[in-house]
């Protein structure tokens, strides 16, 4: 019998804020790499993970939440980082809630280039009763030519399997881009930041200001010991209280969370040093979201 040939190739993950795809992603890869939170917008910037299989791989990428309502300069990078995904990906994944399809989803379907495989992956299969799920995923096979509908729960990693298998058949047939033991192409430097922003979004929850940011200013590594100056920027002096904390006891509750998950992917020690900074109207500063890596 002929070798299977090998198959790799680049997969968008795309959808509305809260849907999931981050815990898709961590899911599908079996590890946390992508943020997660219950929080919208966790995830600001693309995120690629890899995962490599003996006759395959897949590059999976994580992409912020479309946004549709809100205009500022923050929204409109995060848009642009998902249109900048698109323009070279093999397959795109429409990721919906069960039960929810509507005009944001629309949206975003015509955002989809021409000729490039669409799946819809119905996450959160969990929380919905199999009598409700099936016309929904009759109704939701009339959006668009979809070429396969895969629901899952990725929280409980239902339908994953079959999900890799789908996606699989539809790759191009090509050698693997990254080495077999990669898990993502994303540096240590931009892992630390988001480890840190969503120990911000877990640990405040609503008392979050939608203007908190990390800028790491120093990242070092000296003799297996990585050492990480970073700060939590903020708009307004009042949102910096209350990242502090009293006597700074939720700032230290923030920067152990994140020290311990950075310790865990990066298999070494970590000294982190963490401050809070105002900067005024960061989140409309064009130049400012290019300084902390919204580009």
């Amino acid at each position: 019998m002929a070798a299977e040939p090998y198959r790799c190739g680049a997969i968008a993950l795309i959808g509305r804020p809260n849907v999931g795809k981050s815990t898709l992603l961590n899911a599908l890869l079996g590890q946390k790499l992508s943020i997660t939170s219950r929080k919208p917008q966790t995830t600001r910037q693309s995120l690629r993970g890899v995962l490599t299989t003996e006759t395959a791989q897949f590059v999976l990428v994580d992409t912020p939440g479309f946004q549709t309502r809100h205009r500022g300069a923050l929204n409109r990078a995060m848009n642009r980082a998902i249109r900048g995904v698109l323009e070279a990906i093999d397959i795109v994944v429409l990721v919906v809630e069960a039960k929810r399809f509507g005009a944001e989803d629309r949206v975003l379907l015509k955002l989809v280039p021409a000729g490039v495989p669409l799946f819809l992956v119905v996450n959160k299969i969990d929380t919905a009763e199999a009598a409700d799920l099936l016309p929904f995923l009759e109704k939701a096979a009339s959006e668009a030519e979809f070429e396969e509908i895969v629901p899952v729960s990725a929280s409980r990693g239902r339908g994953l399997a079959e999900l890799l298998g789908a996606l699989k058949r539809h790759l191009p047939e090509q050698p693997a881009i990254h080495s077999v033991d990669a898990l993502t192409d994303s540096n240590e430097r931009f892992l630390a930041a988001e480890f840190l922003r969503e120990k911000l979004f877990r640990l405040l929850g609503e008392e979050l200001p939608y203007s908190a940011g990390v800028e790491i200013e120093k990242f070092e590594e000296q003799g297996g010991m990585r050492r990480i100056h970073a700060a939590i920027v903020v708009g307004k002096e009042g949102h910096k209280a209350i990242i502090i904390g009293s006597g700074g006891s939720k700032l230290k509750e923030i920067a152990t969370a994140a020290r311990l998950d950075m310790e865990r992917l990066f298999g070494g020690k970590v000294y982190l040093q963490v401050w809070v900074k105002v900067r005024s109207g960061w989140t409309d500063d064009e130049a400012a979201l290019r300084r902390m890596g919204y580009g």
